[in-house]
C-alpha cells in the first residue's frame, strides 16, 4: 500500500471512528459533519470526499461494523465444535459485546431514522437480511438435530429469534432491563431449554 493510499485509508477510518463517538454521545439527531471533522481536526470536505454526506458516512459506519459482526457470527454458526446450546450462549455473550461496542446503538438509531428515510431503510434492511440468512441456517441445523418442530419452519424460528434480539436491544437501550424485566438473563435461559432438548435427543439415541 502506497503512502497516499495508506493516508486516505487512515483518514477514512478516523472519520468513521469519530462518527461512532459523536453518535454515541449525541445520537443520530446530534450527529453533524462539523462535529465529526472537528473531533479529528480535519476539514469537512474530507467527509464529502470519502462519503458524500452525513448520511453516507453513518451508513458506511454501519456497513463496516455489520460486515465484521456478520463474519463473526458466520464463524460461530458454522463451527461443528460447538453444540447448538453453546452457540446460543455465545450469541448472548456477543449481544453483551455489541451493546458495549456501540453497534446496537447505531443499529437502533438507524432503524428509527429509516422510518422516514428510504435510503437508510434500504441499507438497514439489507444489513438485517444478512442476519436472517445466518439465523435461518442455524435454525435448519436445530431442526435437523433437535426437531422436527411441528408447525414451525426454520424461517419461522429465525424470524422469532431475530425479533427477540432486536426487541431486547431496543429495551436495553431504553434502560428497561431491571429485576422485573431481566432481558439478557431470560435470553440466556433459552440456552438451558436447548440443552434439555440436546440431552433428550442424546438419550433417545442411546
Amino acid at each position: 500500500m502506497g503512502a497516499k493510499t495508506k493516508k486516505t485509508a487512515n483518514t477514512r477510518a478516523g472519520l468513521l471512528q469519530a462518527a461512532h463517538d459523536v453518535l454515541m454521545e449525541h445520537g443520530f439527531s446530534g450527529l453533524s459533519t462539523r462535529r465529526v471533522a472537528d473531533l479529528i481536526g480535519t476539514p469537512m470536505s474530507q467527509i464529502q470526499y470519502h462519503f458524500g454526506s452525513k448520511e453516507g458516512m453513518i451508513l458506511a459506519l454501519f456497513e463496516d461494523m455489520n460486515a465484521r459482526l456478520l463474519a463473526r457470527q458466520k464463524d460461530l454458526f458454522e463451527s461443528q465444535d460447538l453444540s447448538i446450546s453453546e452457540q446460543w450462549d455465545q450469541a448472548c455473550t456477543f449481544l453483551d459485546e455489541d451493546v458495549k461496542s456501540g453497534y446496537v446503538r447505531i443499529l437502533q438509531e438507524l432503524i428509527a431514522a429509516g422510518w422516514s428515510n428510504p435510503v437508510i431503510c434500504d441499507k438497514v434492511n439489507n444489513g438485517l437480511d444478512g442476519w436472517l440468512v445466518l439465523l435461518t441456517q442455524a435454525a435448519e441445523r436445530a431442526d435437523k438435530e433437535l426437531g422436527p418442530f411441528p408447525l414451525f419452519t426454520a424461517r419461522d424460528i429465525a424470524s422469532l429469534v431475530s425479533v427477540a434480539f432486536l426487541g431486547a436491544e431496543s429495551q436495553i437501550l431504553l434502560g428497561r432491563e431491571r429485576s422485573e424485566m431481566p432481558i439478557r438473563q431470560a435470553l440466556r435461559k433459552v440456552g438451558g431449554l436447548i440443552r434439555a432438548l440436546e440431552t433428550e435427543r442424546q438419550g433417545g439415541k442411546s
